[in-house]
């Protein structure tokens, strides 16, 4: 009998009955929650489908029911699914629905997090940057035009959601609105209030709604109101009596619960990868079983930010592409020893299932593959921007280019000779969130949010002045979500001010999957006049993976030797940003749903400082190892684990 079959019967024999309408609600006079009439506690753990390949999901949700958990915790990133206003995407691994009813179907239940805003570490917190179009937006507040976007979205979501409320035969429990409101600056209730009767006009009254927030009472001053259902956040390192005691201070009666117990932490660029001893977690997740209490483990699997969907902490610090989290399944869904231990625990409190676990997937290492020079981004600006030049006095971010995501180039020229080095500026910190500048077709420097407002640049007056600006995450939390793209403010060179521009919005992206960018050699002449430096371009390379072989194509991981930072995609697919050169994150995780027998595999790098094929192998790796935790170039500053109170 395979594996899945028998999992299928075990699911069976353990699972709960499906379909039929219960009743799920806060017991206030004997502090617990009750499901059908009977007393209950959920032990959950936080799965986000929009990190993990649909693919997957089936493989992650069994492991964490295996583990002992009888409930799952997820969002649902709103400009994950609308991504212009309007123009709605729910299918493939968008599909929450089906991911909602695979949960149902292995025996978890959910508590849901539909937002509108969610944090996650998530590009702006999962709220849409066309909210942006109106510069002064106060997000997450009355403002009328927040609430208007907010409104048209709920109720494009929470109706597709209300069939599987427990209460109409499906798995969802709880639904959060919101999310740790009480550390936001606007600490408006009037939008609380506004939110939780569009949730009940759209789910009806009898949902458990829910707030969470840290367990301070500074927090729950702002994020607690009437008619939500407030709980509470911490970590390992808490203490656990003082902080169901603030969630106390808000619910003198009702169940305990810990919406989000931290079983890791997470990353950012240029900071040393995090970890948190099985031990630390298992003994704090023991003491808030043995109070009874409910609980979630965030993250239970992190999972993977492709593409462009990582978030940013505040002061400016991006998150890398890995979501691993240090949690108890890495982000390629593999067992830890922290799985095995939390098992353990949770064996302590309730009955869990038995039988096998699903094992973790093999990993194949397939070597080295061999890439060519194709075009720099400037040579291939035709082929990158659809729409062609916008030209404007000043430059234009990228919202007012419609553009949420990628690389926008702005190109003027120096309109006066630079015999001698002179500093072009970003006075007002304006580059968000890293430019690529170039002069004459020579890569001159790097500007960088917060870090470098300043590149020296010679040359003559008419020269071109290339800036390929990137978006690195917006930030996802505390009060600069509103995070606007591109270059947000003038620059200068010496005591002039930079004019007429020409703004480039480019479909990166879509060129790559199109194939435009082909096998044209660049006719660039990178100087060497700077020697660590290279203008940003374009590689290509491919690998056959045979089909004579079993079980291929399997798992992968690919490392960038010697290159520095950058964009890679695999037969079309984005796979993130690697950045090996300021760490911790080295490997990229490559899920064999995109990999391919039946044809080349198609790898493209788009490199943005320095590539090692002039001196060095023209190669990447495919290894059958992750490296998460590389020395880092530098840390900014030594964050605290478990709060967010940094990055405010």
């Amino acid at each position: 009998m395979s594996f899945f079959r028998a999992a299928t019967v075990l699911l069976f024999l353990f699972g709960y009955s499906l379909g039929a309408p219960g009743s799920f609600s806060v017991d206030y006079k004997n502090d617990c929650f009750r499901k059908d009439g009977e007393a209950f506690r959920y032990i959950s753990g936080s799965i986000h489908y929009s990190r993990i390949p649909r693919v997957y999901w089936k493989d992650r949700l069994l492991k964490m029911y295996m583990a002992g958990l009888n409930a799952i915790q997820t969002y649902i990133p709103w400009n994950y699914h609308e991504p212009s206003p309007d123009q709605y995407n729910f299918s493939g691994d968008r599909d929450v629905k089906h991911f909602l009813q695979l949960a149902q179907d292995i025996g978890l239940l959910v508590i849901l997090r539909p937002g509108p805003y969610i944090c996650a570490e998530w590009d702006m917190g999962g709220l849409p940057a066309w909210l942006l179009s109106k510069k002064d937006i106060v997000l997450r507040s009355s403002d009328p035009d927040y609430i208007a976007a907010v409104d048209k979205w709920m109720g494009k979501i929470l109706p597709m959601i209300k069939p599987f409320l427990y209460q109409n035969g499906g798995p969802i429990i709880t639904v959060q609105v919101e999310n740790e409101y009480g550390s936001y600056f606007a600490c408006d209730y009037n939008y609380m209030r506004h939110l939780t009767k569009l949730f009940q006009s759209h789910l009806g009254n009898d949902v458990v709604l829910f707030t969470t927030d840290g367990a301070g009472l500074n927090y729950l001053k702002c994020g607690s109101i009437q008619g939500l259902y407030a709980t509470v956040d911490f970590g390992p390192g808490a203490n656990v009596t003082a902080a169901f005691a603030a969630q106390r201070h808000a619910e003198p009666h009702g169940p305990l619960v810990n919406s989000e117990f931290y079983a890791g932490w997470l990353d950012n660029w240029g900071r040393a990868h995090t970890t948190v001893p099985s031990a630390i977690v298992t003994k704090a997740l023991n003491e808030i079983l043995s109070l009874g209490a409910n609980v979630n483990l965030y993250m239970f699997i992190g999972g993977t930010n492709f593409e462009y969907w990582n978030g940013a902490n505040s002061p400016y610090a991006p998150q890398p592409t890995s979501y691993d989290y240090d949690a108890p399944l890495t982000e390629a869904g593999d067992l830890t020893e922290k799985y095995f231990a939390i098992k353990e625990v949770i064996k302590m409190h309730r009955k869990i299932p038995e039988g096998p676990v699903p094992p973790t997937t093999p990993k194949y290492a397939y070597g080295a593959v061999k890439m060519k020079k194709l075009q720099t981004v400037s040579d291939a600006i035709d082929k990158l921007s659809f729409s062609g030049p916008v030209k404007s006095m000043y430059p234009l971010t990228f919202i007012e280019l419609n553009q949420a995501f990628g690389f926008v180039l702005y190109r003027t020229k120096l309109p006066v000779n630079c015999s001698t080095p002179t500093p072009l500026s970003s006075p007002l910190n304006g580059v968000h969130d890293r430019a690529y500048v170039s002069v004459d077709g020579v890569a001159v420097g790097i500007l960088e949010r917060n870090k470098v407002l300043t590149v020296n640049v010679t040359g003559k007056a008419g020269n071109l002045v290339d800036i390929l600006v990137e978006n690195m995450g917006r930030i996802n939390y505390g009060g600069g979500i509103n995070d606007f793209k591109g270059l947000v403010s003038n620059l200068t060179l010496g005591s002039d001010l930079l004019k007429d521009w020409a703004v480039y919005s480019l479909s990166i992206d879509d060129a790559v999957s199109q194939g435009l960018l082909g096998e044209i050699e660049s006719t660039a002449t990178d100087s060497p006049q700077n020697h660590t430096l290279s203008l940003p371009a374009f590689y290509s390379g491919s690998f056959i993976i045979p089909d004579g072989i079993p079980d291929l194509p399997q798992d992968t991981y690919i490392k960038l030797p010697d290159w520095r930072k950058g964009q890679v995609w695999i037969n079309g697919f984005n796979m993130g940003r690697y950045w090996p050169s300021r760490g911790p994150q080295v490997t990229l995780f490559v899920p064999s749903s995109i990999l391919s027998t039946a044809a080349p595999n198609n790898v493209t790098v788009l490199e943005l400082e320095a590539a090692p094929c002039t001196s060095g192998p023209c190669t990447v790796e495919f290894t059958d190892t992750p490296i998460l935790n590389a020395p880092v170039q530098y840390a900014d500053r030594q964050q605290r684990l478990f709060t967010r109170d940094d990055f405010l």
